[in-house]
């Protein structure tokens, strides 16, 4: 039996916000094991669309298809245990908690102990969170943040807590993660080893949809990139296509939509 290489697909996705259309009949497919790169001017309707995927926000209109199913845009813990886990553009972590705790915090959606398991404290309970203190660990170790491990999320250096985030979302053993501005704030070299890591988690199998304003990032790192413009996509292909596109071209010598 084949394996469908789409793992992720859009069908004529809109939102509006009272009477401002956001969106408009946007449609896309994300392969299993690629980069894929989400960009556009200001304005131009990238973070509503990844809102839209990852269940944030609710879509007007519009089909969604994930890993072979239909499904709904819902909230964001639900498809997270679906296979969908991201990141904010503004740091989320639990800042008096450590970066140990906080990526305990994501595998807990892969958790099977409820609340009568907490309260025995049985075998299978502490052979759990054993399990999931090691996980947490070994993705510490993933990212490149091992050593911090026991301190405090928000004594972390500014790197270090955007590759926390990552350990925390990979904790729920993502099929798809969803990456928003992951290079924001990050100097050359911070970039870099972003990009390097990125790889990483792309070349084990884990598919990688990614929004930035960093277009050389994006297109140094992407395997197919998708340009919005005014709630609309315009151009859809790998980076070298998609930087000659005329209309991509335009969009960017344009005005900001602000």
């Amino acid at each position: 039996m084949m394996v469908e290489t789409t793992l992720l697909k859009l069908s004529s996705v809109g939102k509006q916000f009272g009477g401002l259309s956001a969106l408009s009949d946007v449609s896309l497919h994300i392969r299993r094991g690629e980069i894929y790169g989400l960009i556009g001017p200001n304005g131009a309707g990238k973070t509503t669309l990844f809102n839209v995927i990852t269940g944030l926000y609710q879509p007007s209109v519009g089909e969604f298809q994930f890993n072979g199913q239909g499904y709904q845009a819902c909230k964001p813990h639900v498809l997270a245990r679906a296979g969908i886990a991201r990141t904010f553009q503004n740091i989320r972590l639990f800042a008096n908690l450590t970066a140990l705790e906080n990526v305990m915090i994501g595998r807990h959606v892969r958790t099977r102990a409820g609340v009568l398991g907490a309260l025995l404290r049985n075998r299978a309970t502490r052979n759990e969170e054993r399990a999931v203190v090691e996980r947490a660990r070994e993705l510490l170790r993933y990212v490149g943040i091992e050593k911090p491990a026991q301190t405090l999320a928000k004594h972390l250096s500014y790197g270090e807590q955007r590759r926390l985030e990552i350990a925390r979302a990979l904790a729920t053993d993502p099929l798809l993660l969803a990456l928003d501005e992951p290079a924001a704030g990050m100097n050359a070299t911070e970039t870099a080893s972003l990009k390097s890591l990125l790889q990483t988690i792309r070349d084990s199998g884990i598919t990688v949809l990614l929004i930035e304003h960093d277009v050389k990032l994006i297109m140094g790192l992407c395997d197919r990139v998708a340009v919005l413009d005014y709630g609309k996509k315009i151009a859809e292909g790998i980076p070298e296509e998609v930087r000659k596109n005329p209309d991509v071209i335009a969009a960017y010598l344009g005005a900001s939509h602000d």
